[in-house]
């Protein structure tokens, strides 16, 4: 019974495992002075290619002038891309520390 069922629950594992897979920093000056923070949604259409929001982490550091800029797919983006990805629509977080 269970080797009819390995091949998909290797399957699984393997896409679970290759989301979130990397994660972009971006220090602005001398990088995130506190621990204030910024989080916003980053939506793309047709598998990632067309961006369908603009996030401008420069509005959301606001006055800072040292912030650090954080991207990444977290646990909450791959269970909403679960269900947008029949669309091709999938998300990214990004954080913006000051």
């Amino acid at each position: 019974m269970l080797k009819k069922f390995l091949p998909i629950i290797m399957a699984a594992i393997m896409m679970v495992s290759i989301f979130g897979c990397y994660a972009q920093t971006f220090v602005v000056g001398n990088g995130a002075q506190g621990n204030q923070v910024e989080e916003t949604r980053q939506w793309y259409i047709l598998f990632g290619l067309v961006p369908l929001n603009t996030v401008d982490s420069k509005a959301m550091a606001g006055e800072a002038t040292n912030y650090t800029i954080h991207t990444e797919q977290t646990f909450l983006d791959v269970v909403i891309n679960i269900f947008t990805s029949a669309v091709t629509v999938y998300s990214r977080t990004v954080t913006v520390t000051k």
